[in-house]
This record gives C-alpha cells, sequence and structure tokens, in this order.
C-alpha cells in the first residue's frame, strides 16, 4: 500500500526489490481496508508514505488502527519525520513542543487557531503548503508577536532552505517571495504567562500568616503592598482560612 504508485516504484527500483503496488490513503472506504485486513490473515503489507513518516500528517492512521484492533502486528520503521527535522535546523527549543499539523485554509478559522496557538507557551510546529504561507505567517504573527521562529522548506532535498527571524519579519519576507515545496514553521517559546494579581495576592496572604502574623494584620499589609482595597484582601483572606 502507497500514497503515490509512481513514488513508489521509483524508491523500490532503486533498491532492487519488486513487490505489487496499490495506491491507499485515508479517504479509503471502510471495505477498502476491511479487504486489506483480511489479507494480512497470510500475507504481510508495507505502508509507504511520499515525504515522511505514515500517519504524521500521511495517510496510515485508520488502518493502523483498525489492524491493531484486529489483533495483527503493527510495526514501523523510523524515517523521515518533518515535525522532528524542522525542530532540528531550527535552533529553537526542543524540550517541549506540540504539533499542530496544518492550519485551516479559511482566513477566520485560521486567524481563530492561531490565536488558540497563542496561548501555548512552549514550542510550536505546524505545517503549512505553497499557497497560504503568506497568510499563514501574517496571522501568526498577529497572535504571537515578536516570537522567534524558522522556516523550514524542503527539507532533506536539494533546495533545502530553514528561514530564521522573528515572525513578524519572516511574514514580511514572504508576502511576496515565490517559492516551491512544502514548509514547516517553527515558533519559539512565548514569555510564560503572568500571575495573575488574585494568585499574587494569596501568595503573599499565605507568606505573611506563614510569618505569624494574625490575619488582620496579613490582610493590612497585603493591601499596602498590592495596593488592593483593603476589603478585598480580605475576602480572599477569608476564601484562603476556608479553603477556597
Amino acid at each position: 500500500m502507497c500514497e503515490d504508485t509512481r513514488s513508489t516504484a521509483k524508491l523500490l527500483r532503486h533498491y532492487g526489490m519488486d513487490a505489487a503496488l496499490a495506491r491507499y490513503d485515508d479517504h479509503a472506504s471502510e471495505s477498502h481496508r476491511q479487504s486489506i485486513l483480511e489479507r494480512l490473515g497470510s500475507e504481510a503489507i508495507g505502508l509507504v508514505s511520499d515525504a515522511g513518516t505514515p500517519l504524521i500528517n500521511d495517510p496510515g492512521f485508520k488502518l493502523a488502527r483498525d489492524a491493531a484492533a484486529a489483533g495483527h502486528a503493527v510495526h514501523a520503521l523510523p524515517g523521515p519525520c518533518a515535525p522532528i527535522l524542522a525542530l532540528t535546523l531550527s535552533g529553537l527549543p526542543t524540550d517541549t513542543f506540540t504539533f499542530a499539523g496544518y492550519l485551516p485554509n479559511k482566513a477566520a478559522a485560521r486567524a481563530k487557531a492561531c490565536a488558540t496557538l497563542a496561548k501555548i507557551p512552549h514550542t510550536l510546529v505546524v505545517f503549512e503548503s505553497v499557497h497560504r504561507i503568506a497568510a499563514s505567517l501574517t496571522d501568526l504573527a498577529s497572535a504571537m508577536g515578536d516570537r522567534d521562529a524558522a522556516l523550514c522548506r524542503e527539507m532533506t532535498k536539494l533546495y533545502e532552505e530553514v528561514d530564521r527571524a522573528p515572525l513578524p519579519e519572516l511574514a514580511a519576507r514572504w508576502a511576496d517571495k515565490s517559492a516551491k515545496g512544502e514548509f514547516v514553521i517553527v515558533i519559539g517559546p512565548g514569555e510564560a504567562p503572568q500571575q495573575s494579581d488574585e494568585g499574587n495576592m494569596d501568595d503573599k496572604l499565605r507568606s505573611a500568616m506563614a510569618a505569624g502574623l494574625s490575619m488582620k494584620d496579613a490582610v493590612s499589609t497585603v493591601a499596602e503592598q498590592t495596593g488592593t482595597p483593603r476589603k478585598q484582601v480580605y475576602q480572599r483572606a477569608l476564601a484562603l482560612r476556608d479553603g477556597g
């Protein structure tokens, strides 16, 4: 099974291999998948994707899921994986990251998705096509400001390119730039969210009372430190005392 029989045929010829090829993608019908599963009882079947790792934004999830559910062994041979390659090339933190796949096609949905992703403080990885790269970079910059980023194109291929800059600079640079291929955008961590005023007040109240101050004196101290009305601080102190 393969995403494109022509591409896989070239790969097999390169290694002197011969195998029957049939096209498969995740739009295949359930009856098609069932016919493949029935063959697994007597055959070993491989799934090959064009330019990446099967199941990682490539066809295969439904087939692998159904094969495992039917009790068949499912094995994987590691291959190129665009999100991991882009992270490696980006120069941005890789210890924690979120892979979000492709951004939505429509402008309103894309802007909303960017605003949601902007709330994630660690490194982000998204895919984009050549047709929407300029619009997506603009939306990402609008939602995330000057977070550092890297635009990776045609990785492992002849014209591999990595463009590193803050999002607004990338958006301006690629607004009218002509390019081909598929893109991976890696966005560096944003600033850690500021602690809320209420959370800061709670910490100060706990510290004051842990130091031996009465609740009345702790409230007076924290109200003076934070410039918060005494009544508001007192309400928080009561909530903390009662387990709130």
